[in-house]
């Protein structure tokens, strides 16, 4: 490995006690500003609002059981819900209750009712697509009452829904039961009206998390509030993901010390045996970091939010798991921002007794934390991240009030030797009104659409009738529900034959 230069050239000792610090005559002033006067973007680009609609009609005769395993951590299997319940209505299918696949890196065993509400997920699809608990035991027994004898579709990702049309729906009518494992993204972003629809529905109404989590979640919303009085229970939440798995991986080299260079070779062998010490692989930290890749440290994120303009007194609800060398490496985000609180902070451990072991169950509550907030700031990729995205957008008329950063410009200028405070800020204020700017985004062809749920989600506010009313026509014209009997019809005369 080559060394790493990825000292911070901006110390935490220059940082001024006065955030009001007049840059030049020529530039604008920054002063202690109200957090909710960051976003500007939709008074001048007009607001949208969610159009999920349900159907309202009866559901014709399912043409089977669809069974899907979700793999990877919350949000991964939020994606697989989703896009299930997208390909069951599609195809006119039932839908059983999603298995949570067991993961060695998350080791979260818990199923899909103590994540989320089971009852309402089905009522609210009731007229849109069938969901069951389990498979009819009469049909069962054609594969001897083990569902690894139902046969399995091994689909490739990001196939289209065509595919399911075209292959899987054939043998759907055939077996009754099809099986696909694993599940995370196997279904296009890029697809037509009636699928995006029951995305949308699934994600945005009918995926709820379940009471225990809800209740928690909510409560530690309100604690926000109530200690971020100072500006108006207005709080920052900032999602930092500087765990020592997450550290490892990246193979990111930050104090370079001995310890700490013990702690990553142990951590990448535990994780991914073998998978980075490849004969011939070269990993090169300081070119990692320039590219943007390395996860931002505590330290990195006070600094960047107080050149962002956000001031001592903001409350800042910090969503992470474990940080590495916490004592050490969150001291100086701590005494940069000391009204910072994590749920670990906010509830007692009675609260979170019964949510502690389990990874999913405490990613849900943060994300809950993290959803209600009037800034997300958001430190690295991911599913996390991705979905808070565009949920925010869902609820805050298409903008998402995040805060993305330029990682490859903060490390410029993080290892910048001759940089000054005001220069540094300068920088980040405008790196933060590109955050502003690009809140209100709509969907691409190849977007994913629990990013971007403009415009399949929602309508423009002014526009909100005549868009409900083409959306809800343009699913019903277009559902394969409506078109399958012809097709079953053939499938049996040539099953028969």
């Amino acid at each position: 490995m080559e060394p790493d230069k990825s000292f911070l050239m901006i110390d935490i000792a220059h940082l001024p006690r006065d955030d009001s610090v007049e840059i030049d005559s020529n530039d604008y002033e920054i002063k202690k500003k109200s957090i909710s006067t960051i976003w500007k973007t939709p008074y001048r680009g007009g607001e949208w609002k969610p159009c999920v609609n349900r159907s309202s009609e009866d559901l014709p005769e399912s043409n089977g059981y669809i069974y899907v395993e979700a793999n990877g951590g919350l949000n991964q299997q939020r994606t697989s819900v989703c896009n299930a319940v997208a390909v069951a209505g599609y195809l006119n299918a039932t839908l059983v209750i999603p298995n949570f696949h067991y993961h060695s890196i998350w080791k979260d065993p818990s199923k899909f009712r103590d994540i989320y509400d089971e009852e309402y997920f089905v009522d609210t699809l009731k007229n849109d697509v069938r969901v069951v608990d389990k498979i009819p035991e009469y049909l069962m027994e054609r594969f001897g009452s083990n569902m690894t004898n139902v046969h399995n579709f091994r689909i490739k990702a990001w196939s289209s829904i065509q595919y399911y049309r075209d292959v899987v729906l054939p043998k759907l009518l055939e077996e009754k039961v099809i099986r696909i494992s694993p599940f995370a993204n196997r279904l296009s972003f890029d697809a037509p009206p009636v699928v995006q629809r029951l995305r949308c529905l699934a994600n945005y109404k009918a995926l709820r998390f379940s009471g225990p989590i809800m209740t928690i979640g909510e409560s530690l919303v309100e604690r926000m509030r109530k200690r971020s009085a100072i500006n108006g229970g207005k709080y920052v939440s900032v999602h930092l993901r500087f765990e020592e798995d997450m550290v490892a991986f990246s193979c990111c080299v930050f104090d370079g010390g001995k310890q700490e260079t013990e702690d990553m070779i142990a951590a990448r062998e535990r994780g991914w045996k073998g998978k980075f010490t490849k004969p011939g692989r070269v990993i090169r930290p300081g070119a990692i970091r320039i590219n943007g890749k390395c996860p931002l440290t505590p330290l990195e994120v006070g600094l960047m939010l107080r050149g962002m303009g956000f001031t001592k007194n903001t409350s800042i609800f910090l969503a992470s798991g474990m940080i590495y060398n916490a004592e050490k490496t969150m001291a100086p985000l701590l005494q940069m921002f000391p009204n910072l609180h994590t749920k670990e902070t906010l509830a007692s451990e009675e609260e979170l007794a019964a949510f502690k072991n389990y990874s999913s169950r405490m990613a849900a509550i943060d994300y809950t934390v993290c959803l209600h907030s009037e800034v997300f700031v958001t430190t690295q990729g991911g599913n996390f991240p991705h979905f808070l995205l565009g949920h925010r957008r869902y609820l805050y008329g298409g903008h998402s009030k995040t805060i993305k950063p330029d990682k490859r410009k903060l490390a410029l200028l993080f290892d910048n030797p001759n940089i000054g405070w005001r220069s540094f800020k300068r920088q980040l204020l405008t790196m933060r009104s590109h955050s502003d700017s690009k809140g209100v985004e709509l969907k691409r062809p190849n977007d994913s659409i629990y990013s971007f749920p403009c415009p399949d989600c929602m309508c423009r506010a002014s526009r909100t009738a005549n868009r409900t009313a083409n959306r809800t026509d343009d699913s019903k014209s277009s559902s394969v529900a409506n078109r399958t009997t012809n097709r079953t019809d053939d499938s049996k005369s040539s099953s028969a034959a």
